[in-house]
This record gives C-alpha cells, structure tokens and sequence, in this order.
C-alpha cells in the first residue's frame, strides 16, 4: 500500500482562474485523473480573504481553482486545453455576467515548467487565431492560494437546481461532457 508521502509526491496540482470558481470545479471534477478540485482565491494583496472581500474586487484576487491530478492520467497541457475550451479568455475581467478582476482569466504556475508549457499553449491558440480578439489570459506565479469557504466547495454537485447552476454551470458541463467524453471519469 502507498504511503502518503509517496502518494502526496505523486500528484501534481495546477490553479487556473477563468471567471465563477463553481463553473471550473465542476467541469475539472469530471475529467479522469483528477483526484481532488478546491475553490479559492490567488493572486491578491492579503492573507485568508473572505469571499465577500474578493466580491469587491479590492483585494486582487481571482476566484480560481486548484487541481491536484495525476500527470499519468492527465497532462497539465490537457488541463490548460481544456481551460481554454470552458471560459472565455479575451474577455477582461469577466466571464458572462460575472464582472470585475476576480473573475479574469488567470494561469497561476507553479514552476518553471508550468510556466513555459502555459506559455506554449497560449502562443498556439493565439497563432491558431481561435478568436476574434486576442487572449487577455493573465500568467502569473502562484504565491499563495487560500481555499474558499465550505460552502463553495462542490457547489455545483450539491445545488445543481440553483438558477446560476442551472443557467451557467448546466451548460458548460454539457458542453464538456459532450466534447470530451472520453475523459470524464466513470
């Protein structure tokens, strides 16, 4: 039997922002490799932000969240494709009805490697010319994440009736399912 440590050492974990926490969670929750999705916060000014302090766009956080998967599985290249595939990355500081600098599009690496792959697949979708207006996808390293309050947690899971789950999440898991159903876990 594995150890934690051995098992800990094993995953890798990416943070990505690209406008509600809720919709990424529940699209990454989906996909084969991933073991674990956490809502929270990165790239603000303060420590421990309460989510109506992030709500005001004062802090510098982006809603964001942080996938610990298993690059065996899953590559963090696929987790970027997919990234780009569930948001809209030309839109500042916005996703939808959901505006202000929370909900920007933001790549948080954790190291030189992520970095460069970020890089990487960006230039590729920006050369490919996927969109009428160019990437505003922020990418930043990751100095400190904090993870929301319990009840963002699987948001989506646990209301999927709630008129946003229904109207915004509903149709980019759709849409996820649809096109990457190979992936999703069984």
């Amino acid at each position: 039997m594995e150890t934690n440590a051995k098992k800990d050492a094993y995953w890798q974990t990416a943070t990505l922002g690209g406008g509600c926490f809720w919709c990424l969670e529940a699209v990454y929750d989906e996909l084969r490799g991933v073991e674990e999705v956490v809502s929270g916060y990165a790239g603000g000014y303060s420590a421990n932000p309460s989510y109506e302090e992030v709500c005001t766009g004062e802090t510098g956080h982006a809603e964001v969240v942080q996938v610990r998967f298993d690059p065996a599985q899953v590559s963090y290249r696929d987790l970027l494709t997919l990234f780009f595939t569930i948001h809209d990355p030309t839109s500042l500081n916005r996703q939808g009805a959901d505006v202000g600098t929370q909900y920007r599009s933001v790549i948080f690496y954790h190291n030189a490697e992520q970095k460069a792959q970020a890089e990487a697949v960006m230039a590729e979708l920006s050369a490919a010319r996927l969109w009428d207006r160019p990437l505003v996808t922020e990418l930043a390293p990751l100095e400190a994440f904090y993870p929301a309050e319990a009840y963002h947690q699987k948001y989506f899971a646990r209301n999927p009736y709630q008129g946003y789950c229904r109207m915004v999440i509903a149709p980019k898991v759709a849409k996820f399912r649809k096109q990457y159903q190979e992936r999703l876990k069984s």
